[in-house]
């Protein structure tokens, strides 16, 4: 995700980075080019005259317009809610360090051996869960968080979020046990727990339930049909500037075409998806702090802040 400043005058005109416009460059090169062929042919194939009028365009165009911005409306829900259930494991994540290293009965250093343990298995589950949602290798993360043994026994299991999870809940049930956790407290840490479990499942809902595809093709074949009929209706009135005018229909309707496909699916790797590796430095930033450690992750190159 880019977090940047806004740009102004030409340079608004002139930003890349974050656009669209390269992934709808061919179709929209293409438009175009087929525009100029209408215009400089004045609309004849074959030494037939097709001749539309621009009401269907009126009519079809106020349509697409709207769904197309229904979808992306619906997609930027999707969006958001990721953003939100994100920002709820920042929470989560720093209230559960607190509590490992506040709540407890004295029974050995701050930051022992055991409360580390507490604390950095919340710290795989996040980087484990971008790793879910992505579709790629976690055990880096895990290794860094765990060390070898833990990460190797975490690895085998198909729901490395949801094991992590458990085995902090293992960990706190046995202080609770042991006498060396209030009961009370036992259950405010556990609501912690039930938070981080629910942000995590609330992604996988959101990855594992798309927009139809029936819904998405529909738009995608009438944008593409209302931009290539649409020089019929405007060479007569337009003559040589049908191209130009086709050219920024085009840009608006591939353009917020593409930009639902980007961001239905929140937790990818493109500029504009969440920025799932700015956010896991965050939360383990905020471990490692919680712990006294002073050597912290660095935040990704890519992304300018470290969210919350």
């Amino acid at each position: 995700m880019i977090v940047r400043d806004r740009p102004h005058g030409l340079a608004l005109f002139f930003a890349m980075r974050g656009s669209v416009l390269p992934s709808i460059l061919p179709a929209l090169a293409v438009n175009v080019l087929f525009a100029g062929i209408v215009t400089v042919l004045h609309g004849e194939f074959l030494d037939h005259k097709i001749q539309v009028t621009t009401a269907p365009f009126s009519l079809i165009g106020l349509a697409l317009a709207i769904f197309l911005g229904f979808r992306n409306s619906a997609a930027y829900d999707r969006y958001w809610e990721g953003r939100k259930l994100w920002g709820e494991m920042v929470h989560a994540s720093r209230s559960w360090a607190r509590g490992v290293m506040c709540y407890p009965n004295p029974g050995e250093a701050p930051a022992g051996p055991e409360r580390r343990s507490m604390v950095m298995t919340v710290a795989a589950m996040v980087h484990a869960l971008r790793h879910q949602l992505r579709g790629t290798d976690a055990r880096a993360d895990l290794v860094r968080c765990l060390g070898e043994e833990a990460a190797a026994q975490v690895a085998r299991r198909r729901n490395m979020p949801a094991a992590l999870l458990q085995q902090a809940g293992e960990g706190l049930g046995a202080w609770l046990h042991s006498g060396r956790l209030d009961p009370q407290l036992a259950a405010t840490m556990e609501n912690r727990l039930a938070e981080l479990t629910a942000c995590a499942a609330g992604c996988e809902r959101i990855v594992s339930t798309p927009i139809p595809f029936a819904y998405t093709l529909l738009l995608h074949r009438t944008a593409y049909i209302y931009c290539f009929l649409l020089p019929f209706g405007l060479v007569d009135t337009l003559h040589g500037l049908t191209p130009l005018v086709v050219g920024l229909v085009a840009y608006t309707f591939f353009g917020l075409d593409a930009l639902g496909d980007e961001i239905e699916d929140p937790f990818g790797t493109k500029l504009n998806h969440l920025p799932l590796d700015a956010l896991c430095v965050t939360i383990e930033t905020s471990l490692r702090e919680a712990l006294g450690e002073e050597n912290l992750p660095a935040p990704p190159q890519a992304e300018r802040y470290v969210l919350t």
